[in-house]
């Protein structure tokens, strides 16, 4: 179950690490035109965008830092809970735009973020 998830979070931390440095470094223009799967950016305001990826990016860190350093490891249920809600509210944007096949995808990180949040918080929580 460790293992598990420990990969669960390692792949969640790597996409949300890509992803959200993409959405601080890159115009809202240019993070739009990289894919058909961007277009919900044009209801947002660049500076959203811009904090939607320093959030992505502190959450990715923080599934992964404080357990391989030790300091603070029992954080890291609580970064995958965050990304639980992340993914609730680009589940809904996909919903409400019928952009089914990317609501899909989202509801995987969901599901994702869910098991590593359930896990540490329960049968293998890094602090008793």
């Amino acid at each position: 179950m460790n293992i598990a998830l420990w990969i669960v979070a390692g792949l969640l931390a790597t996409g949300y690490l890509m992803g959200g440095t993409a959405m601080l470094v890159l115009p809202k223009e240019r993070y739009f035109a990289l894919h058909p799967s961007q277009e919900y950016v044009e209801l947002f305001p660049a500076s959203f965008i811009t904090a939607l990826g320093g959030v992505k990016i502190l959450g990715a860190v923080g599934l992964i830092l404080p357990a391989v350093l030790g300091i603070a490891p029992g954080l890291v249920p609580w970064a995958a809970l965050g990304f639980v809600l992340l993914m609730t509210g680009a589940t809904t944007v996909r919903i409400i735009r019928q952009e089914w096949p990317n609501a899909v995808g989202d509801l995987v990180f969901l599901a994702c973020a869910a098991f590593v949040a359930w896990g540490r918080f329960g049968p293998e929580a890094f602090v008793g």
